[in-house]
């Protein structure tokens, strides 16, 4: 059993494993850069080591800073949270030469689902559905030209090396096709310093649904149902739901044998989510995260499962707490992603909390770093909380979403709060008649 870990991580994510790591009587690290020296983080866990200046490269990034935090302070493993070094194959191969645990999959995995043509490849070898697309790279626009006209436009374009919607552009004809393609190119080599790309099958009216994964690291594996996370802006997500309110009961069941049965076969360890595209019935694999999400809430709320908890035991070599037969959905839950920004344009809005309210009741949930009289520095991601809730069903869940919505106070600077007022009043939304283009339809017509 561990003792002490470290988290390698800040905000919302890293109170979240300090308070499943005290849960289990194990002692917790917090790093921070000098910008976050107040934060809660840094107040809740057992000691705090800082590792450099405001920039995240200077500090978040910085493996050398976080690796001396961890022999300084006598940590035997490190949890990743998301973002950062989450899914780094690097840092995880330098953890494991200092004799560290990653609290996670192994360099191996995280690499090889990590390039989106190899992990493509894998998910083919291992039975999983996947989108129409080019066989690997597509290196110039003649070939580019071909690939698409065997597939039928329209095509999008994408980073091999990308994520967070960057290095990604969309063909609707071959008059598009040499614009979209060095686009995504120059984007790539900017975000990602690789300009390799390649091209799926553009689906015209798709849902974004994952599913989550559970594996033992000795052939062992689960998997947790799915969560639509359709509702997104520019390729990121704003609000996530468990279960898919247009996925069957049969459908649950048989593309997560598929994922439960790959992730078995891999050998893999720990938390992963198996994204798809889903439309008419079919779904196709896009990528798999080797990582907690943003939206684990939502899952560990309708199946009753600590899924930190369970990351923190596989790294210690112990089993799954439950087995798949254990795995019951009741109810449906939703969490909605909260930004410190200044809309319509969804600026960011870092500054001064001046009055911080938390919304409770039954089955509500905000997991926030947020506090009376913080400052929210400038220099990281803007999500400032996430309120989820949970309800007998779909309906409840809204009801409940909407009147958490209403107590929720967050004074000194301005949220998207107000957009999620704005949805749930929307038809669509409260049949749950969307798709991935919808919210970004709805703000030109509302926000624009």
């Amino acid at each position: 059993m561990f003792d002490k870990i470290l988290i390698a991580n800040r905000g919302e994510i890293a109170l979240r494993v300090i308070r499943a790591a005290r849960e289990m009587g194990i002692k917790t690290v917090a790093v921070h850069s000098t910008a976050d020296a107040d934060a809660m983080h840094v107040r809740m866990a057992d000691e705090a080591v800082c590792i450099g200046p405001p920039p995240s490269t200077d500090s978040y990034l910085s493996v050398p800073a976080i690796v001396a935090a961890c022999e300084i302070s006598g940590a035997q493993a490190i949890h990743p949270g998301y973002g950062f070094l989450s899914e780094n194959a690097n840092f995880v191969q330098i953890l494991e030469d200092h004799k560290i645990t990653f609290i996670g999959p192994s360099a191996e995995h995280i690499r090889q689902m990590g390039d989106k043509i190899t992990a493509k490849e894998t998910a083919l070898k291992l039975g999983i559905p996947v989108v129409p697309g080019s066989a690997g790279g597509v290196p110039d626009v003649a070939t580019a030209r071909t690939a698409a006209a065997d597939m039928g436009y329209p095509v999008i374009i994408k980073a091999t090396a990308g994520g967070g919607g960057r290095g990604m552009k969309v063909a609707t004809s071959e008059k598009d096709i040499e614009t979209a393609f060095r686009t995504a190119r120059s984007e790539a080599k900017a975000a990602f310093g690789n300009d390799e790309v390649y091209m799926e099958k553009y689906l015209q009216k798709p849902r974004h649904i994952e599913i989550q994964v559970f594996g033992d690291g000795k052939g062992g594996g689960v998997h947790l149902g799915e969560r639509d996370c359709s509702l997104q802006r520019r390729h990121q997500k704003v609000f996530e739901e468990a279960p898919g309110p247009v996925i069957t009961p049969e459908e649950r069941a048989r593309i997560g044998r598929i994922c439960a049965n790959a992730i078995a076969e891999m050998g893999y360890s720990g938390a992963g989510t198996i994204e798809f595209l889903y439309e008419d019935g079919e779904f196709y694999f896009i990528e798999m995260n080797t990582r907690l999400q943003v939206e684990h809430p939502v899952t560990e709320a309708i199946f009753g499962v600590d899924l930190v908890r369970e990351q923190i035991r596989v790294a210690e070599g112990l089993p799954l707490s439950f087995t798949q037969s254990d795995l019951v959905v009741n109810g449906a839950a939703i969490e909605i992603r909260i930004n410190a920004e200044r809309l319509p344009n969804f600026s960011p809005c870092p500054g001064k909390i001046t009055q911080y309210h938390v919304p409770g009741g039954l089955g509500v949930r905000m997991d926030s770093a947020l506090y009376d009289g913080y400052t929210i520095p400038p220099y990281y991601d803007s999500l400032i909380g996430k309120l989820i809730v949970h309800g007998r069903d779909r309906a409840e869940a809204l009801s409940r979403l909407q009147r958490a919505l209403g107590e929720l106070i967050v004074d000194g600077v301005d949220t998207t709060v107000p957009l999620f007022h704005a949805l749930l009043q929307d038809p669509d939304i409260l049949a749950g008649t969307y798709d991935i283009h919808w919210l970004e339809r709805w703000l030109e017509t509302n926000m624009g």
